[in-house]
Order: structure tokens, then sequence, then C-alpha cells
């Protein structure tokens, strides 16, 4: 069917706001969004609505700007006080896990195609690149279950999930770029000169994030822009630029951005509020526009011959690739427990990220490339359900999860950029009014001042003989960090679990 561009962007239009409607219903189901974005695709796709879109080169284009920005988000999001004792494991998981997942995953794909009539053939680094699109854990898929799921998973785990997720997947896109190249060349696979380039893509990657990182950070907070709207974009510009030259230099670009993101999202930025929004839902824009994309490039009716394949696969890295690499890779750090680590192998997500990189095999020309994309699409759809679905549940099972913590929502306040200081919100807990339930008994170091008090959807500005409740959500304002740091220290709080 032909469609104007108006028909088209009222089609467009139209798809977003269904899938934000239906994604909220859903979310009460326990159903990912996710999912719900991928179906609806899949849905509009069909002859039915009969909107037809097949070009993987431009589902390929739109999927890395939005894996981008994803990342780059995330790395904006992410606390370095919560993950920095946990880096050396998520690291660990991120580079050797996802090789190592990708390794034994492609000795079972070669031994289980074997036995199906799959033309054209897959060889040994046909099965390799298979297992390569499959061997991160989604960033995406990760980010939004556990930050909209309605449970709190226990700070190191959770850390571990994230920090992981967010930075494994430039080993899988190396991995997926390499197998391509030897394929197309005809080349058989010589690991250790493999391991070399992906230790080398990966270190210019980690410099160029960092240096880059702290070189933004020092650009956004010495130019004084006549518009406040400007940093926002100045922000964006910077870590599109930090992704290509990565990428011209034969770094990562996609842990470039990761890391530069974790670096100025953890310094202080003018305007870090209003672009931090900005980023965030741009962010989300990307996110739900990649699922419907996605979901339109496949033919639902293709996805039967490959299922029972995808379906033995899927369980193999579910159930034992997975955990295998998990528990292997995790043996020095003994501090993980055994139950936090069946849940750290259980929520090895896929998502957009698997089916973006089997469209590389399509624009490749890779003979195989159409069998790859229709299993790494029925095993995504099978992770999103399963996994996605059944995440608090295994929580709960594993005793990861903090049932008695609720919700935390935050104070929308920010400081002017010209104004000296630094604020927080703390929960007042039954604890802290022991000595007495008025502001003037909360023991407030003299450079630290409570401004708001949250109350059940109303605000207070408090007084020294103002009531406070457990709950309340308390707005402080310090000096600097160092204050304020003292401050949650004498009301017993941990800085690390608080929003600065």
């Amino acid at each position: 069917m032909d469609f104007h561009f108006e028909s088209i962007f009222l089609f467009v239009s139209v798809l977003l706001s269904l899938s934000i409607i239906v994604s909220k219903a859903g979310s009460r189901f326990g159903i990912p969004v996710l999912l719900l974005f991928l179906i609806i695709g899949i849905i509009a796709g069909t002859e039915r609505f009969g909107l037809n879109f097949a070009n993987t080169s431009s589902a390929q284009v739109i999927g890395t700007i939005s894996l981008l920005i994803i990342l780059f988000a995330g790395g904006l999001d992410t606390n370095y006080q919560q993950i920095k004792h946990i880096i050396l494991p998520g690291t660990i998981l991120a580079t050797i896990g996802v090789f190592l997942t990708a390794l034994i995953t492609a000795f079972f794909i070669n031994f289980i195609l074997s036995g199906f009539n799959i033309s054209p053939a897959f060889g040994f680094t046909e099965s390799f690149l298979l297992a390569a699109v499959m061997s991160s854990t989604d960033s995406a898929s990760v980010f939004a279950i556990l930050r909209g799921k309605k449970i709190e998973i226990k700070h190191n785990v959770k850390s571990i999930l994230e920090f992981e997720s967010g930075s494994n997947d430039p080993m899988a896109y190396l991995l997926t770029v390499t197998l391509i190249g030897l394929i197309q060349n005809s080349q058989q696979i010589y690991i250790p000169k493999l391991v070399m380039m992906l230790i080398l893509q990966l270190i210019i990657g980690l410099a160029i994030g960092y240096l880059f990182g702290r070189l933004t950070v020092l650009l956004m907070n010495s130019i004084n822009l006549n518009n406040s709207s400007l940093y926002a974009v100045l922000l964006l510009s910077c870590a599109c630029f930090i992704f290509s030259f990565t990428s011209i230099l034969y770094g990562n670009g996609f842990l470039a951005v990761y890391i530069s993101g974790l670096v100025i999202g953890n310094h202080k930025l003018v305007h870090r509020r209003s672009v931090g929004n900005f980023i965030d839902g741009l962010a989300w824009l990307f996110q739900i526009g990649m699922f419907l994309i996605l979901g339109l490039l496949i033919d639902p009716s293709e996805l039967i011959p490959v299922a029972l394949v995808g379906l033995i696969i899927g369980l193999f890295l579910f159930i034992i690739a997975r955990p295998a690499v998990v528990f292997l890779t995790l043996i020095p750090f003994r501090k993980i427990d055994f139950k936090s680590k069946l849940f750290i192998s259980w929520v090895g997500l896929k998502g957009a990220v698997p089916i973006i990189f089997a469209t590389y095999a399509f624009t490749a020309n890779i003979p195989q490339a159409h069998d790859i994309f229709n299993i790494v699409f029925f095993i995504t759809l099978m992770s999103l359900f399963v996994q996605g679905s059944f995440l608090p549940f295994f929580a709960r099972i594993f005793k990861v999860d903090n049932e008695k913590k609720e919700h935390k929502e935050h104070i929308d306040i920010q400081l002017p950029d010209d104004m000296k200081g630094i604020i927080s919100e703390i929960h007042i807990t039954k604890e802290m009014l022991q000595n007495g339930s008025s502001l003037m008994n909360l023991p407030l170091p003299d450079k630290t001042l409570a401004v708001l008090i949250a109350r059940e959807g109303q605000y207070i500005l408090p007084k020294g003989k103002t009531v406070l409740k457990e709950h309340d959500r308390l707005l402080l304002i310090a000096e600097n960090e160092k204050d304020l740091k003292q401050a949650l220290r004498f009301l017993g709080v941990d800085h690390n679990d608080t929003k600065i």
C-alpha cells in the first residue's frame, strides 16, 4: 500500500500514542512494555494494516542511533558511587562473559543445526555469528524492566545487571562485525587474533569515552549560551561526536558513549535536571520507535519454520549457557551469593540489540542472514515474554528483592546555576523520629537547611515546629557535598541510596 507523507506521519503518531497507552495497561499484568511495543509493530506490519517496511539498512541506521542514545542515557543515569564496588565483576561479565556465552552457544548451534534442514548450511563461523548476535544482555530491556517494575532489587545485584547490560553491547558488536568480515573474506577463525582485536577496540573506546567525557563536562560548564535549551542539544551533539570519532579510530563507539555518559553524569553539570530529562525522554522515544520498526520488519508466518530451532537454542542459552558463564566468571567474587548469581543468570534479557545486529548480516549479504534474523527475532520474543514476565517472581524466589521498600518518587526541583549549594532528598523513617517528631528534633548540622516537605501529593514549607510523619520526603540543601554527607550520616541515611 502506498502512503503519502501526511498519512505516514498520522500512522506513526497513532502508533506511538497507542504503544504508550497499551504499555500502561500491559504493565499492570506484568507484561514487559518493550514486548508490547514489538508486538504492536508486528501487527502494524501485517497485510491487514498494510504498512510495508522491509528496509533493513534503514532499520540498522535507526537502531544504531537508538542504541547510541539509550547507552548514553543509561550512563548519565548511573551513579558511580553505587557501581564502583561491582565494576570488576560487571566488566568481566560484559567482556569475557559475552565472549564465552557466544563461544559455548556456537558449539551447541553448530551441533543442533546439523540435524535440521536449514539452507544454506551453517558452518561453525556462521553458528558463531548467530551466537554472537544473541550473546549480550540488552540494555534497553534491562533498564526498562528493572526500573519499571514495582520491585526493589538488592543494591549490588541491580548495579551489576545495569552495569553489565550497559557495557556488554560493545563486545557483542565487535564479535558480530568481526565474524561477518571473516565470512565475507572466507577466512577461518583464529581465536588469539580475534581476542587481540577485541581488546584493542575496547581499550580505544574506553580511553576516548573517558577523555571526551571530561572534555564535555568542561565545555558544558564553561560555555555561556543565551538559550538554556541549547545545552541539551550541545550534549547530544557531543555524544554523537564521541561515537563517530571513536568508530573512525577503529575503537568501539558504543562503549565510548556509555563511558562518556557515566563520566558526565557523575560530575556537576549546568542545567543537569533539564538536560537529563531531555536525554531521558529522547531515549524513550527512540526505544519505542526502535522496537516498533523492528516489529515491522518481521513477517509472523516466517517465524513458524524456525520456531523449534529457536526454542531449543533459546532454552540452551537461558538455562545452560548464561548460568554456566555467570557462575564461572563470578567464582572469584564470594560476596555475590549463590541466589544472587541465579538471579543474574535469569536476567540475561534479549531485546532490540540482537535484532539490530542481525540486520548487519543482511546489509553484508551473508547467505544465512534470513534464517539468522528469524531465529534471533523468535528468541527475542521468547526472552522478553518468559524472562521479562517472570523477573519479579524469580526476584522473590531467589530472595534478591527488598519488598518492604516503597517505590521512590523524587521531588522535581533544581537550584539555579548561579546559586551555590547542593540539594538532596531523604525519606523520613520511624527511626528518625525516635527523639521527637518535630523538624527541630532532627540532628541537622548548621550548614544544612530543610526547605520542603512532600506528603501525599502535597508540599509543605517547614518550620522548626513542623511535625514530620513517617514516609514524608524531606528536601535538604547544604553549602557543599561534604556538609550534605555529614547531615545524612547524622540522620543515619546511606548517601549511596539518596538522590543528590
